[in-house]
């Protein structure tokens, strides 16, 4: 089978590697949401890595919202994009043989966030990232019982931790491309705020914000998985 299971220092992760290839052209790295539910065995998105030949790595961090604060449950000196920023170039080049240039990096929900996060944060080792209905937003689930509520003493901290507040203005991802369901009530009005702020930080980036495929979950995330893997695909220098 092509999944399989590993661990990242030590933490658990869902592993792809495409079949019938001597090598893969590139890594996916696929953040999952709030849910903690990743792409492992998903037919949608195996039979698009197949095609493209491109592995995967999907991390666990149940509940960690992939931020720059140290969550106990995931580690308890290490924040969890700090140790995605460390740990994914070092696995990935000793696996696969791959450079971080070869890597895209995309995710859902709380997972869609992270990429951003992660691309953010460190533009120029995660230069391709791909936002599936992020919760760009998040502050807006401060004080409703979320972890987030254990990871910030308050709103405000949790608003100044997002992605949109950033962005650098000299030092962004080379290639962005945001997806959401217009009908998505819980994530579009934070993903059309940070293309906004792209668009008058004259920032390049792509969307889709027309598609409709039933609001939040999977069967959006699924229908998009072409356009996820492809645009990932065709950046990988």
């Amino acid at each position: 089978m092509p999944w399989s299971s590993d661990t990242l220092s030590g933490k658990p992760a869902d592993i792809f590697t495409p079949e019938g290839s001597e090598s893969a052209s590139g890594v996916v790295v696929f953040l999952h949401g709030y849910d903690g539910v990743t792409i492992r065995d998903n037919p949608a998105y195996t039979s698009e890595l197949n095609r493209n030949r491109l592995a995967c790595v999907c991390p666990h961090g149940p509940e960690c919202w992939w931020t720059d604060r140290v969550f106990e449950s995931f580690d308890a000196t290490l924040s969890p994009i700090d140790f995605l920023a460390q740990q994914l170039p070092e696995y990935c080049l000793k696996k696969w043989g791959l450079e971080p240039s070869r890597l895209g990096v995309t995710g859902i929900e709380m997972g869609g966030q992270g990429a951003l996060q992660l691309s953010y944060r460190h533009a120029r080792k995660f230069s391709i990232v791909v936002a599936i209905s992020p919760k760009v937003d998040f502050e807006t689930w401060y004080g409703h019982g979320t972890s987030l509520d254990q990871i910030f003493p308050d709103r405000e901290a949790a608003r100044q931790a997002t992605a949109i507040l950033h962005i650098h203005p000299l030092d962004w991802p080379k290639h962005q491309l945001l997806l959401c369901d217009p009908a998505d009530h819980y994530c579009i009005d934070g993903t059309i705020t940070l293309s906004s702020k792209l668009s008058s930080t004259g920032i390049p980036f792509d969307t889709d914000f027309q598609s409709t495929h039933g609001g939040f979950g999977w069967a959006y995330a699924n229908a998009m998985a072409p356009r996820v893997i492809e645009f990932i695909a065709k950046q990988l220098p």
